[in-house]
């Protein structure tokens, strides 16, 4: 993978937003967007080498989503399997490591076997770091951490003492990632709806009116190089 040019974004995460709209707009069921959305996430992942993005970390499924129809939910679930068999060859050759973050408690056993087993196929790569987000919530992250740290205090592995913002971020689904530089939402709506809210304390964020399955690698390139025109002093004052 090419290295980051200077000032561009290691890690890109990306709020997916404005399928069940697009959809809408030509007369289609939700789910239509949401098989058009899945598509346009082989185009994103394909154009980040690049530009020298290492990390991207998209929300596929938020703890919020099960409020919607029971269609669209066992919709989406059976998308999320479908995209793991068709997209698991072309991934592990590609050279992207996947991870998934999220509460699987919620989660149906097979779906859940095909996370883990993708996560094992393409441990042993290291291009590009795909992350996706499925059953997560900013919120329910921080608190399963919460409960996983007090439960090392109460086993007397920690105390106290010991908790600072690191030893918490440890704990956190996101661990093995670098915190995101750049947080991108589709579809007009300005809102972090609940993403990475510990881990985009300093992002920058953009947020653009194209609707998700509309959001080409062009776009995407446009908003990458806009990062790199931003002042980023992380609370500091310029000499």
């Amino acid at each position: 993978m090419p290295d980051t040019p200077p000032n561009g974004p290691r890690h890109v995460a990306i709020i997916m937003d404005g399928n069940g709209r697009w959809a809408t707009l030509r007369g289609r069921p939700r789910l239509f967007g949401h098989h058009a959305g899945a598509r346009r996430v082989r185009e994103i992942v394909e154009a980040c080498p690049d530009l020298g993005v290492r990390y991207l970390t998209v929300f596929a499924f938020s703890t919020e989503n099960w409020k919607r129809t029971q269609t669209e939910v066992a919709g989406l679930m059976k998308l999320f399997r479908r995209y793991i068999e068709r997209e698991a060859k072309a991934l592990l050759t590609a050279g992207v490591r996947v991870r998934f973050i999220g509460d699987r408690i919620r989660l149906d056993e097979r779906l859940v076997r095909m996370m883990d087993d993708l996560e094992l196929m393409t441990s042993g790569n290291d291009g590009l770091h795909l992350t996706i987000a499925i059953n997560y919530g900013g919120r329910d992250e921080v608190t399963r951490a919460a409960k996983r740290l007090a439960y090392e205090i109460e086993a007397g592995r920690l105390t106290h003492k010991d908790v600072d913002a690191e030893t918490l971020a440890r704990f956190l689904d996101t661990r093995f990632l670098p915190d995101p530089d750049l947080v991108i939402r589709t579809s007009g709506e300005a809102r972090i709806s609940n993403f990475l809210l510990w881990q985009s304390a300093y992002a920058e964020y953009e947020f653009v009116d194209t609707l998700w399955p509309d959001f080409t690698a062009a776009e995407f390139g446009r908003v990458v190089a806009g990062y790199r025109a931003r002042d980023r002093r992380f609370g500091a004052v310029r000499a």
